[in-house]
């Protein structure tokens, strides 16, 4: 016959393990905080855009074919921008303590879906130093390009610059409080209910009711240390008055 277990139950078994549920919570929560708060190094971000348009020449209207042309370089452009060819003299120049393996972790290159417009991110623990980066990447790529693939179609759209409060990117404190809360909950309520499931002490007449599916008949009640002494001292003096009765007959 299988076991099943009623709504009821679960709530019982949560609400008798709610302290272990809320100090695992509080602790994950509390933990997060001060890693986040204290202990982690904020990371910041600056961004630069590139143009890829048609080559600058004595052209009034925009050919299709060059535009297509320039959509299909876009692609070839991402991996050259993150190439040795380009990051090594961007170190050289702004004098890096990294290597170009080092510096391509930091860079990340992307653009929308059918858009000239490649957008270069750079991620430093510096907010002043990924500007820089990101600017010189965008400088060194717009020279180079011109001498890799004999072309003229890279203009810089928009430079990255740093405002006077800059705000980290990561860590994000409240993101990672907000999964610790959600993590410590599932961790706590999924211990409550091992725990329950190992448990197979018997404590109350309800549950032998239930293991043994027969009716309680009695209880002996629990009787604490001075409630036994006063039962010891009230046996002790009926013993006394009855030996007195005794002798007195």
């Amino acid at each position: 016959m299988e076991e099943t277990i009623s709504l009821q139950e679960l709530l019982q078994t949560m609400r008798k393990r709610i302290s272990l549920i809320l100090s695992i919570t509080f602790i994950a929560v509390l933990m997060s905080g001060v890693v986040s708060y204290f202990f982690l190094t904020p990371v910041y971000q600056a961004s630069t855009q590139l143009l890829v348009n048609q080559s600058k020449k004595d052209q009034t209207a925009v050919n299709y074919n060059d535009v297509q042309t320039n959509l299909q370089l876009i692609n070839t452009y991402n991996v050259i921008i993150k190439s040795p060819a380009i990051l090594e003299l961007v170190i050289k120049d702004l004098n890096l303590n990294m290597t170009a393996a080092q510096l391509t972790q930091k860079i990340t290159v992307q653009n929308e879906k059918d858009s000239q417009v490649v957008n270069l991110s750079v991620q430093d623990t510096s907010a002043a130093k990924a500007a820089k980066i990101a600017n010189e990447t965008a400088n060194v790529f717009k020279d180079q390009i011109a001498k890799i693939m004999s072309v003229d179609n890279v203009s810089i759209l928009a430079k990255a610059d740093v405002t006077e409060n800059p705000k980290p990117i990561k860590p994000r404190p409240l993101l990672n409080v907000a999964i610790a809360l959600v993590v410590g909950l599932m961790a706590g309520v999924g211990l409550a209910f091992l725990l329950e499931y190992f448990d197979t002490t018997v404590k109350n007449e309800q549950e032998i009711e239930k293991l043994l599916g027969l009716p309680v008949l009695g209880v002996i009640a629990k009787m604490d240390e001075s409630q036994l002494k006063q039962s010891k001292g009230k046996h002790a003096e009926r013993n006394v008055r009855v030996r007195g009765e005794s002798i007195g007959s």
